[in-house]
C-alpha cells in the first residue's frame, strides 16, 4: 500500500527511531517498503538502514533530486510517504493512513488528494509548543505544512502534478502548493520531531527559512525567486 521514502544526511542518531515506529505498519502489510535516499552521511546511517532492511540509495544531489529518485526506483507502493529522519510518527498512525487512503479510493479522490500529519516537538516548554500552534495554522488555513510533518499522496497525484522539483531548499513546500490547501487534508496522527536539524541550523537560518516559507505561501510567489532573493 505505502512506499515511505526518507531523505538522509548524517541522520543516524534520529533515524533507528524514525525507523522503529514503522515497524507495526510494516508488519500489518500497510508499509510495503522503506526507501532511504541519502545525501553523502559520513556516520553511520548507512549501518542503521542495512539493519532494518531498508533499501539504500546513495545520491549526492539536493534533496528533491534525492526524493525523487526514491520514487523512481520504488515499486511496490501505490501511495507514497515522504518522511524526515527526525520524525517519528505516533502509535498507531498507519490505521489512520490506511483508513484515510481507503476513503480517498473509494471517493474516486486518489489522484487528488494528499495528507500531513500533525507536528509535535519532542522537547518540553512553551517554546515548542508555540511552534507546534503555528504548524498547525499554517497547515489547516494556509495549506503550508513543514516537510517533518511529512507527506502521504498517490503515486498517480504526485506524478500527475510533476513530482519534486531540483531546488536546493524548500522543495517541500514547492510540492505542496502545486497540491493546493483545498486538496491537502490534515491527520490526527502527529509527526513527532526531535528538533535536531533547527538547532544545529541556529536561529538566524530558521528565522530566514520561515519567514521565506511565509512569502511563497501567503504572496504566492515563485520558489526559486524566493530562493534567489536570500540566497
Amino acid at each position: 500500500m505505502i512506499t515511505v521514502i526518507i531523505p538522509t544526511l548524517n541522520s543516524e542518531k534520529d533515524l533507528a527511531h524514525t525507523l522503529a515506529a514503522l515497524v507495526p505498519a510494516a508488519a500489518e502489510g500497510v508499509v510495503k517498503e522503506v526507501f532511504i535516499v541519502d545525501g553523502g552521511s559520513t556516520d553511520h546511517t548507512d549501518q542503521v538502514a542495512d539493519a532494518a532492511g531498508c533499501e539504500w540509495l546513495a545520491i549526492p544531489a539536493s534533496r528533491g533530486e534525492r526524493l525523487t529518485a526514491g520514487v523512481s526506483q520504488s515499486r511496490r507502493g501505490e501511495w507514497l510517504l515522504f518522511l524526515s529522519a527526525d520524525s517519528v510518527l505516533e502509535s498507531g498512525w498507519h490505521h489512520e493512513a490506511q483508513s484515510f487512503i481507503e476513503r480517498a479510493e473509494r471517493s474516486g479522490g486518489g489522484d487528488r488528494t494528499a495528507a500531513a500529519f500533525m507536528l509535535r516537538y519532542d522537547a518540553f516548554g512553551l517554546g515548542p509548543r508555540v511552534s507546534e500552534a503555528l504548524a498547525m495554522i499554517r497547515s489547516r488555513l494556509l495549506g503550508m505544512p513543514y516537510g517533518n510533518q511529512g507527506l502521504l499522496i498517490s503515486r498517480r497525484f504526485y506524478t500527475r502534478i510533476g513530482g519534486h522539483r531540483p531546488l536546493p531548499e524548500m522543495e517541500d513546500l514547492d510540492l505542496v502548493k502545486r497540491i493546493g490547501a483545498r486538496r491537502l487534508h490534515s491527520l490526527r496522527s502527529a509527526a513527532i520531531s526531535s528538533g535536531r536539524q533547527e538547532r544545529d541550523q541556529g536561529m538566524l537560518t530558521n528565522t530566514r527559512r520561515a519567514l521565506a516559507r511565509f512569502v511563497v505561501g501567503t504572496f504566492r510567489l515563485p520558489t526559486k525567486l524566493v530562493l534567489k532573493l536570500h540566497g
